[in-house]
């Protein structure tokens, strides 16, 4: 191929290949235990995967309308309504999306121009910041700081100008695996009041929350739901995260400029799987036992654990732990997390490349959706570390 000899400026100048694909090829390099990028190793639902069957066979393998299937927008309105008594138009106030991120995406993209401030609060997941850039926009950041990573709201309002276009959150959050309470959500309600500030709202992890903890969604508070999108995903709930398929909530107004982006980034998602997902959605208990299902994960992986140099806070949600190494290592966290793949063989994702400012704790966080044995595994190997 001939060498392009132009010049041209890059648009996200600060950017390379995400952390995840950087630490997958490692582990594939190694050979190791890849705990680092967010996917289960375990099956799809075989029910799931022969309704997919069924549909192509039934003809569903051209383009779905444009803001998704109606039967599958329908069962999710149903779905808002029982869990948190939200009602959504499926006609005017759901579209289906082509994962999480493209609905990340395409809303900052439908609001943000040039110059325009959204607040992100970090540790964040690294699309957020390169879909505000892309868009014209400044990220304002607030910082999350380890151990409880909560929120200082002081802070926030400090942060917060006429020139705020969105106020970003994410929860139950990734990487950190905290989760937003009640009172949370009062505050940002309370600041965001009378304000012309929208809310983009990630909650992809809305079903896995541990403890007896509760799902505090933005569309159970009036004042945010009239001014949030809200972006949800199937492939986090079904164990399918190849497939890229999410879907995003807002009002009518809302909803109107989003898809007036959507249907020249993507224009439409996956015709047979919707169809698939939208009688699949209908066996309601395949979301609700998330919770039990992931905790359990969760607490085997840590008893798992049990004995070793690491010191940590069970997740409050999320399919993530993370791990502080300090009585193993002084490293960074970007150099332990190396050599812990390499020499170890166990791959996991620091934690400071989800921050623009130094982070000074030794922490990295590891996927624990896997099987039994693979967590059994990749525990033995992490039990052996000492300073």
């Amino acid at each position: 191929m001939p060498e392009f000899t132009g010049t041209f400026a890059s648009k996200l100048p600060r950017s390379g290949t995400t952390i995840f694909t950087v630490m997958s090829a490692l582990a594939n390099e190694c050979g190791a235990i890849n705990l680092s990028q967010g996917f289960p190793n375990f099956p799809a639902s075989t029910d799931l995967i022969d309704l997919v069957t069924k549909a192509m066979k039934a003809g569903y393998n051209q383009y779905a309308p444009m803001a998704g299937i109606l039967p599958l927008r329908e069962v999710i309105a149903e779905k808002m309504q029982d869990l948190y008594g939200a009602a959504y138009h499926p006609e005017k106030e759901i579209t289906v999306t082509s994962g999480g991120t493209q609905a990340i995406y395409t809303a900052i993209t439908c609001l943000v121009r040039e110059g325009d401030e959204v607040v992100v609060f970090e540790p964040a997941y690294d699309c957020y910041v390169p879909a505000i850039e892309l868009a014209g926009g400044v990220p304002v950041r607030v910082p999350l700081e380890y151990p409880d990573y909560g929120i200082d709201w002081e802070l926030v309002k400090k942060k917060i100008n006429s020139r705020t276009r969105i106020i970003l959150i994410n929860t139950p959050h990734n990487p950190t695996g905290t989760a937003w309470s009640r009172e949370d959500m009062l505050e940002l309600e309370k600041i965001t009041s009378g304000t012309d500030m929208v809310v983009l709202s990630d909650e992809v992890y809305e079903h896995i929350l541990f403890d007896g903890l509760k799902h505090e969604s933005v569309c159970k508070y009036p004042g945010l739901a009239a001014r949030s999108f809200i972006v949800f995903s199937f492939g986090k709930t079904y164990h399918t995260t190849g497939w890229k398929m999410g879907y995003c909530l807002a009002p009518e107004a809302l909803m109107a400029e989003f898809r007036k982006c959507h249907q020249f980034i993507v224009f439409c998602s996956s015709a047979p799987v919707q169809v698939a997902l939208a009688e699949y959605m209908k066996q309601k208990d395949k979301y609700l036992e998330l919770p039990q299902f992931y905790q359990r994960k969760r607490d085997y992986f840590l008893k798992l654990l049990a004995g070793s140099e690491f010191t940590y806070k069970p997740a409050s949600g999320s399919y993530f732990q993370l791990l502080n190494y300090e009585k193993i290592s002084e490293e960074k966290d970007t150099d332990f997390a190396v050599r812990l793949t390499r020499e170890s063989g166990v791959a996991s994702i620091p934690v400071s490349v989800f921050y623009n400012h130094p982070d000074e704790a030794r922490v990295l966080r590891f996927c624990f959706a896997k099987t039994d044995e693979i967590l059994e595994q990749a525990a033995e190997r992490l039990l052996s570390l000492k300073k």
